[in-house]
């Protein structure tokens, strides 16, 4: 399946300012903290997204139960894709 991606004329501001630290030589270390700074920041992003949808749409454990008998991939992906 083929996708059509525009390639960006300018840097994101997030691009701008990683470019930033590109100037400093760091060591594998500080290097690897940098990474799990990043990886953290995520994470916890994507955590308070799912604490606010599983919020808002009522979901529980059961419904993470009936979800693994379902084999509607279609329907669940159209409704994922309201979310993201």
């Amino acid at each position: 399946m083929a996708t059509s991606h525009t390639i960006p004329t300018r840097l994101s501001n997030l691009q701008s300012e990683l470019l930033k630290l590109y100037s400093y030589n760091v060591s594998d270390e500080q290097l690897r903290d940098i990474q799990k700074m990043l990886a953290d920041y995520f994470a916890r992003k994507i955590d308070s997204e799912m604490d606010r949808l599983w919020e808002a749409n009522d979901w529980s454990e059961q419904t993470v139960e009936s979800w693994k008998s379902e084999h509607m991939r279609h329907r669940r992906r159209a409704a994922l894709e309201r979310y993201f």
